[in-house]
């Protein structure tokens, strides 16, 4: 199946053909850094990051870009708010971003420009478009003229007159039109500013990302991304000034991914009541003040976790948040964990050092394991080859995680005396699972729990509570008074409901009993 994506500009699936063979150019819209990131910043970091795992799969060598909007009028109010710098606010933010992409495992992003590493570049972009018409200078600022570009509205497919006001509706006794937008903003006195042809000034915030993905991409990017909420008017502004500029396409695939939603329950997530009757929901942002912080999730719950819950959906659909939700998918997770728990049992290697080609290679499916598991992945593949359809392949994965146990039990994997040749078939089988779990950026690094597992003091004290349990059982079993023997199984039973209670679960195998948190 070739792999097919989904254009907002054309509004249908397209096979995909980057400008150059075997060359992707990507651009995604990046954080205005002014306040801490919030889950909903996470969407397109992981989205993306997944979109370039697949493509570099698939042969692909792949420059990812997302910029950092370190000037603008949020940062601005923001740092006078705090007493600070735009400059200091804008590095501490970046510094909580990066962080949160680091434990969210977005590795893939190759370039961060910053826009105020970018005047120069945005200056000359204005001048350009001024000489072409396209753009006037008005008592320090400079618009766009709306009316100027004969498709505007296109991406958004609405017209001049349906739309709201651009950008800079404070200079708008200065504008032609009430739909123009600024490209430069003039200085006003405590702002941070740089010199211009037409005074000092700071640029707008369309012609950033313009200027950015263009300086490190060229004029025309293979896959233009963000959020949906940037569509209008930042997309459609970004497109409109950068093909007025180029006189050539700006994208060639434009990917919006749905927002993240939460309950409509102020100060509660996932919570239920009255005004919550009819389980609505709501875009969460900064400004609607419903945000939840990533490090504050992540006090409760896994980045991995988290991750899946991004993923579980089409790219496109929006992404319900809850409590309950992120419950129910560590709950799904589990399952993998104790596999990959399992797996080492059987092969006494570890699950996240198994070693998989980042690229795709030809499957040698033979065997009744590894025939199914060959299905599976192509299953897995054409979800992928499907705009992305990462909720699909998840699903998949789950699939394959039920075969492979399935055939761990048939064959009876974990007794001494299993047979070589299925293990090995089971081992093949795994690598599967591990090439197409990378895809989706997941199992790659041991987890916290299986770490935790490791340290030798709680080890052995686990151990010693399993042998005593064993020695009780074995006793047990011996005693020929009903009575008795009934107090030393209820004391097993004790001793496994009060680790349970402390989030250690026993599990009794072919081979002895073992243990693990969660």
């Amino acid at each position: 199946m070739t792999l097919r994506v989904y254009s907002t500009l054309t509004r249908q699936k397209e096979d995909f053909t980057p400008q150059q063979p075997g060359k992707v150019g990507m651009y995604v819209c990046g954080p205005t850094v002014y306040k801490p990131s919030h889950i909903g910043h996470m969407v397109g970091p992981v989205i993306f990051d997944t979109v370039k795992r697949y493509l570099t799969y698939l042969g692909y060598q792949v420059t990812w870009v997302v910029n950092i909007t370190d000037v603008d009028d949020k940062l601005i109010v923001r740092s006078k708010e705090l007493g600070t710098t735009v400059k200091d606010l804008a590095e501490k933010m970046t510094a909580d971003y990066l962080e949160c992409l680091k434990k969210l495992n977005v590795t893939g992003i190759d370039l961060m420009p910053k826009a105020t590493e970018h005047i120069p570049q945005m200056i000359e972009m204005m001048q350009g478009l001024i000489e072409k018409g396209y753009a006037y200078p008005a008592g320090g600022d400079v618009y766009f003229d709306v009316t100027k570009d004969e498709d505007y509205g296109k991406l958004c497919n609405r017209k001049i007159e349906d739309m709201e006001a651009g950008e800079g509706v404070e200079g708008s006794d200065r504008k032609r039109n009430k739909g123009d937008f600024a490209l430069w903003k003039g200085a006003k006195p405590g702002e941070p500013s740089w010199d211009s042809p037409w005074g000092p000034g700071r640029p707008g915030w369309h012609i950033e990302c313009s200027a950015m993905s263009m300086k490190y991409l060229g004029k025309t990017l293979d896959i233009h991304g963000g959020g949906l909420d940037l569509q209008f008017p930042h997309h459609e502004n970004e497109l409109a000034q950068s093909e007025s500029y180029t006189g050539q396409p700006f994208a060639s695939y434009w990917m919006h991914n749905g927002l993240m939603r939460i309950r409509k329950q102020a100060g509660k997530v996932g919570g239920r009541g009255a005004a919550d009757a009819d389980n609505e929901s709501e875009k969460m942002g900064g400004s609607l003040g419903n945000a939840i912080n990533v490090v504050e999730v992540l006090k409760k719950h896994d980045a991995e976790t988290l991750r899946v819950l991004l993923l579980a959906t089409h790219y496109r659909s929006p992404i319900e948040f809850s409590e309950e939700r992120l419950a129910e998918v560590r709950r799904s997770l589990d399952g993998f964990y104790r596999f990959i728990e399992r797996y080492q049992r059987i092969t006494k290697e570890e699950f996240h050092q198994v070693a998989v080609s980042r690229q795709r290679q030809p499957l040698d499916a033979k065997g009744e394991l590894l025939g199914q598991v060959g299905k599976l992945r192509q299953q897995f593949l054409d979800h992928m080859d499907d705009d992305f359809n990462t909720g699909g392949a998840v699903g998949v994965l789950y699939e394959l995680l039920t075969t492979l146990n399935r055939f761990g039990d048939q064959r009876k994997l974990e007794e001494a005396n299993a047979d070589p040749a299925a293990v090995a078939e089971f081992r093949l089988g795994v690598v599967v699972l591990k090439e197409l779990s990378q895809l989706l950026g997941l199992f790659e690094r041991s987890s916290a729990k299986a770490a935790a597992g490791n340290d030798q003091l709680v080890g052995g004290l686990m151990q010693l509570l399993i042998d005593l349990r064993a020695e009780i059982r074995t006793e047990a079993k011996g005693i020929a008074d009903k009575a008795q023997k009934g107090k030393m199984f209820a004391l097993t039973d004790k001793i496994r409901a009060r680790l349970a209670e402390l989030g250690v679960t026993l599990e009794d195998r072919p081979g002895g009993t073992g243990w693990r948190l969660g």
